[in-house]
């Protein structure tokens, strides 16, 4: 498609999309809307007609001059009125005439370039739809076949859907969407927003032809329901008076057939662009009636919008709108707050009602308020927390959360400063555990790691809730969750943040409380590497007999963290590295391990392995066991996490030189088996240099050593 043709093709679809829009507002319920679309419309014919005028005879609106035919050369001041009429009649004539024939032509063309276009032949259904063009400019038709010849061209399949949703062809638009999908996947989300909406519409469509049969049919709720809307439209009535009829109509809405003649009579924009009932809502200090007509309007909403989408949308999209039911959820009124909240928890029960909020609500404000619910009772803290999930599993909330994290992250902090003995524990807990989901994204963990109050405000919260740890058990329990995702975040907020994290975390290895006791070990796995003082604090405290017991009775993740303590404390000290051999005195428990499936246990066990070798006399006594060659297979196993090799190798170097233990090993091996030794003298080598095995991490170590510790995110 040339430039001429794409620039015809752009100014095609840009009428398609205000006509389509003009079509809309045509069918609004407002009818200054409607006036105001009829008058716009009316304006578009006249200047379509214009555009369309190809010979001499033009009409300049700016000038309201009308140039003669060429048949009529004098001035219109020469010739009467009469003559002058006729001569424009005559042109009117010639060009429709010429139109006509233009027609003919135009759809003799198209049919020639829809047969090469079912034949493949493109390039000549191109050149066809073009010359119709040249003949009929304003044949629509041509301009969307025409771009169907560009495989590529989704734009042109969105504004054809758009437009004939606008003319309530819904099996067509519904086509020309799942028509983007197919030339181009990757539009998943977009195109099933655009169906979701054609479905809507559908649906209010026929929402509105039932309720009007219904009314016609002089069902009483129906007509009710029209009179009391009429009633309500009576400007300058008392607040009284509008509160009492309000609360009349939403005791009458009971089925989707009132819900759809709310809508269909305007009673969104009658209720909310009443000047008393906008007065009301604007009042700082509210009254009592003023809060009851508050009150009622939040009442009358929940009614209207409870499983209607249409009306949902209706509600939420309108700015003003928006604005107020963001704002109301921080009013100082408990009933109206309570309303408010009850009314977007409604919404939040829907896809459609979630993307409204998302895309249309003040998401920071609405946050600070729903948060701040955790200073009232359970009830309505536990559904402001439950309305702030429904949001954060959002995909669309997550990006918008990741990218404002900034302005929402000091009403978090907030959080962290609540006092749990007077807030709901359990809303608390919600609150916490979203915000240690949101943390296990990088970009929103590198945030909150690097907001020292933020750091603070976890520290002193864990403080708080260790003076009663039974009472405040979830609460510990789930905040230790998100403390082990900002603990990936390297560096720390600072050291002694560390230090003083580890202590607490020791404290609470006494707990009784399983739960506990496996996240505690999970955050100290990740923060005993800030400082070798806490290593010794831990050893004293008794860690690697208690992460031994965790190895022998705990599940998976406790042995992932335990192996991972282990790791770094033989990695520090002689003295556990004796400890370990003590209490697993043929690193039975160690070696078992290393045939697990969990790479992050394998790599581990292989570096607390290779640390607990340097104690005399130990690797030695490993030669008649079966070490040799599961190491072996190890270091040149192909898995996915290298430190597994890494790790491997530096434990197989240690084994086979151990006190001459290389020489008996070469006399009873193969030489394949031999050239395995060299590789691991190698390794041995390189180690020697560090005197300590490599530790693997995805967070950086805090000494100069080349082991990996494996790590995770908890979620």
């Amino acid at each position: 498609m040339d430039a001429d043709q794409e620039k015809d093709l752009q100014k095609f679809l840009k009428n398609v999309d205000e006509i389509s829009n003009l079509i809309q507002e045509m069918n609004s319920d407002d009818p200054v809307v409607q006036q105001k679309a009829v008058l716009e419309t009316e304006k578009r014919l006249l200047l379509m007609e214009e555009d369309q005028e190809e010979d001499e005879c033009r009409t300049t609106l700016n000038k309201t001059m009308i140039s003669p035919p060429q048949t009529a050369m004098k001035s219109a001041e020469e010739i009467n009125s009469e003559a002058f009429l006729a001569s424009v009649e005559k042109d009117a004539k010639e060009r429709a005439k010429r139109r006509r024939e233009n027609k003919v032509l135009a759809d003799a063309l198209k049919e020639k370039g829809n047969e090469a276009f079912a034949e493949g032949n493109y390039e000549t259904a191109i050149l066809c739809y073009t010359e119709g063009l040249e003949k009929l400019k304003d044949m629509k038709v041509l301009y969307t076949n025409r771009a169907q010849c560009d495989e590529k061209c989704t734009k042109a399949y969105f504004h054809m859907g758009k437009a004939n949703l606008a003319l309530k062809n819904y099996s067509v638009s519904r086509e020309c969407y799942k028509k983007i999908l197919e030339i181009n996947p990757k539009l998943q989300t977009q195109v099933k927003d655009y169906l979701n909406q054609v479905d809507l519409q559908e649906k209010a469509d026929l929402q509105e032809k039932e309720a009007r049969e219904l009314l016609d049919s002089g069902k009483n709720t129906a007509v009710t329901t029209k009179n009391l809307l009429e009633t309500l439209s009576k400007p300058d009535q008392i607040p009284l008076f509008y509160a009492g009829g309000i609360e009349i109509l939403t005791e009458m809405i009971k089925e989707c057939t009132e819900q759809t003649l709310f809508r269909m009579h305007n009673g969104f924009s009658i209720i909310s662009d009443n000047k008393v009932i906008r007065r009301c809502f604007s009042t700082a200090g509210k009254d009592a009636v003023e809060e009851t007509v508050c009150v009622s309007v939040l009442k009358l909403w929940q009614a209207v919008c409870s499983g209607n989408e249409e009306n949902q949308h209706v509600l939420v999209m309108h700015h003003d709108r928006a604005r107020l039911l963001a704002a109301l959820l921080s009013s100082k009124v408990l009933a109206i707050r309570q309303q408010s909240l009850a009314l977007l928890l409604q919404l939040t029960q829907t896809e459609s009602g979630r993307s409204l909020i998302i895309n249309h609500l003040d998401l920071t404000r609405l946050l600070e308020a729903l948060v701040s619910f955790l200073d009232f009772s359970d009830k309505e803290a536990n559904t402001a927390m439950g309305l702030f999930t429904d949001l954060a599993l959002e995909e669309r909330f997550q990006v918008w959360f990741q990218a404002n994290l900034p302005g929402v992250l000091p009403a978090l902090t907030g959080v962290l400063k609540t006092d749990p003995k007077v807030s709901s524990s359990s809303a608390l807990c919600q609150c916490i555990a979203i915000m240690g989901n949101l943390s296990a994204e990088p970009a929103t963990r590198r945030h909150m790691a690097a907001c020292e109050e933020f750091g603070d405000g976890c520290l002193g919260l864990l403080a708080r809730c260790e003076e009663d740890v039974d009472l405040f058990r979830e609460v510990i329990y789930t905040l230790l969750g998100l403390m082990m995702n900002l603990c990936l975040q390297a560096p720390f907020v600072s050291e002694v943040w560390a230090v003083e994290v580890s202590r607490r975390c020791l404290s609470l290895l006494n707990s009784q409380d399983g739960g506990i006791l496996t996240r505690a070990a999970g955050v100290l796995s990740r923060t005993l590497s800030s400082s070798l003082k806490i290593v010794e604090e831990a050893l004293r405290a008794g860690m690697v007999k208690k992460m031994m017991k965790f190895l022998k009775t705990g599940g998976e993740t406790a042995s992932r963290y335990a192996i991972k303590i282990l790791a770094i404390c033989t990695n520090s000290y002689h003295e556990a590295r004796e400890e370990v051999i003590r209490l697993d005195k043929k690193l039975s428990m160690m070696m078992k391990l290393l045939s697990s499936e969990d790479e992050v246990l394998v790599g581990n066990a292989a570096l607390c392995l290779g640390n607990c070798m340097e104690v005399p006399n130990v690797a030695s006594s490993l030669l008649k066991t079966d070490l040799l060659q599961v190491l072996l297979k190890l270091a040149g196993s192909d898995t996915q996490k290298t430190a597994v090799q890494v790790n491997a190798g530096i434990a197989l170097g240690k084994l086979c030189t151990a006190e001459s233990s290389l020489n008996k090993w070469r006399n009873g091996q193969q030489g394949s088996h031999v050239h395995a030794g060299e590789n691991s003298g190698e390794a041995e080598t390189q180690n020697s240099t560090s005197r300590s095995p490599v530790c693997c991490s995805t967070e950086k170590a805090s000494w100069p050593r080349n082991s990996q510790l494996y790590d995770e995110i908890h979620q």
